[in-house]
């Protein structure tokens, strides 16, 4: 019994060696230990007095290692705490952002509302162009109706549009020399930038309150939406929702020549679903069609600056879908969002990609171009039936569920244009 007694104390002095070595170790090794048998019955603090190390040292090194260990703890606590915060905030995160499709988020979240991202001077300047150019076409419209009904006061309004182009004309003539110059007036190009974007968005609200001043004379469904320009502030809403619908057959004339992507000529969000329904052409990639934020690749190529017909049908059963452009398929596929109802009471945006619900519209998202007889039916339309819409047929059919009229729209930013181009070309 003795044996084994005094074995068992030294087993239990080399745990202590051992124990006293690892704390060592863990913080840093800067204290040295000195392990000493000790008799069994003998008090292990007044053996180490007796030991060589002095007992004060000894004694001052083991409160040091106890104040470690005691703050150790205390930042182990404070560190569980802290990531058990930090998981409760990523938790809410993920269940916020759940809803909407990853690789179809930008990039950046900075807004540029008056183009893509990092527009250069040259870029500006063709935009710039291509909306005085747009603005005089729409007052050559209003030059050929007053010359047809004599209206002084549309005579008036015309002439001071004009006037007003004008300066802007001379504003980009400047900025062109500044270019081709060298000169420090691109310090200003901000400045200058926002002053010419107020003005051309003030002008195309006053040709589009003329225009509308008209509308009494001409058809409801003659006419066109035109966005000229990248921005977030430039589109149609839909005044109704869409009905519950099990197939659909969605159809427009368009016009473009942007690049990279024409952008989004429409999208319907739901409470909850901010890509029940999108056609969006974005980046480098082929227009694509969404459906509760499933994705088909549309086999479209529209942006030459030419007007384009295009119709896109789908039905719920096993997600099949087809696609038409200028009265021709050009492609059909299965499993886009089978057996999903597109949902009702959301709302359809014109021109313009929501990123939540009626809103977080993106510039760089944005439909650039000219879009008219949008048309929405809840059924599968036949290839003949979408043959007469593309050729302008007498015998085309309107939407059943949304027809194209300018009263069943709200338009904003100055997008309005009522001259439609497209189908008094074909006639």
């Amino acid at each position: 019994m003795q044996s084994t007694q005094s074995g068992f104390s030294w087993r239990l002095l080399l745990f202590s060696c051992v124990l006293l070595e690892s704390l060592s170790q863990d913080f840093g090794g800067q204290t040295q230990f000195i392990c000493t048998s000790v008799p069994k019955d003998v008090d292990i603090c007044a053996a180490t007095l007796q030991n060589s190390v002095p007992g004060e040292d000894l004694k001052s090194t083991v409160m040091q290692l106890r104040e470690t260990v005691l703050q150790q703890k205390e930042t182990i606590m404070n560190q569980k705490e802290t990531i058990r915060e930090l998981t409760s905030k990523l938790a809410r995160c993920e269940s916020q952002s759940g809803a909407e499709p990853g690789a179809r988020r930008k990039e950046t979240g900075a807004k540029n509302t008056m183009g893509d991202v990092s527009r250069g001077p040259a870029d500006t300047l063709t935009q710039l162009s291509q909306t005085l150019q747009s603005l005089k076409q729409r007052l050559e419209n209003l030059e050929q109706f007053s010359r047809s009904n004599n209206s002084v006061q549309a005579n008036s309004l015309k002439d001071l549009l004009q006037s007003k182009i004008d300066d802007l004309e001379k504003q980009v003539l400047s900025r062109v020399n500044s270019i081709e110059e060298g000169k420090s007036g691109l310090r200003n190009e901000t400045e200058q930038r926002g002053r010419m974007e107020s003005t051309l968005t003030s002008l195309h609200q006053r040709i589009a309150d003329l225009e509308k001043g008209q509308r009494e004379n001409r058809p409801l469904d003659k006419f066109q939406l035109t966005f000229p320009l990248r921005t977030n502030y430039m589109y149609a809403k839909v005044k109704k929702s869409l009905p519950e619908m099990y197939a659909l057959t969605v159809c427009m004339w368009l016009k473009s020549n942007a690049s990279p992507g024409v952008g989004t000529p429409f999208s319907y969000a739901v409470p909850g679903q901010a890509n029940e329904l999108v056609l969006i052409e974005w980046g480098n990639n082929p227009m694509e069609i969404l459906i509760n934020d499933k994705v088909a690749k549309l086999p479209f190529l529209i942006n030459d600056g030419k007007w384009h017909h295009i119709c896109v049908t789908w039905t719920t059963r096993d997600g099949v879908w087809e696609a038409f452009q200028d009265g021709v398929k050009r492609g059909s596929g299965e499993n886009l969002a089978p057996y999903h109802p597109i949902k009702p009471q959301g709302l359809l945006i014109l021109g313009q990609e929501q990123d939540t619900y009626g809103g977080g519209f993106d510039a760089t998202q944005a439909f650039v171009g000219d879009l008219a007889n949008f048309h929405i039916w809840d059924r599968k339309l036949s290839v003949g039936e979408i043959y007469n819409l593309a050729t302008c047929s007498s015998k085309a059919q309107v939407g059943n569920v949304f027809a194209w009229m300018e009263t069943s729209l709200d338009i904003y930013g100055g997008a309005s244009k009522w001259t439609f181009e497209a189908c008094r070309q074909l006639n």
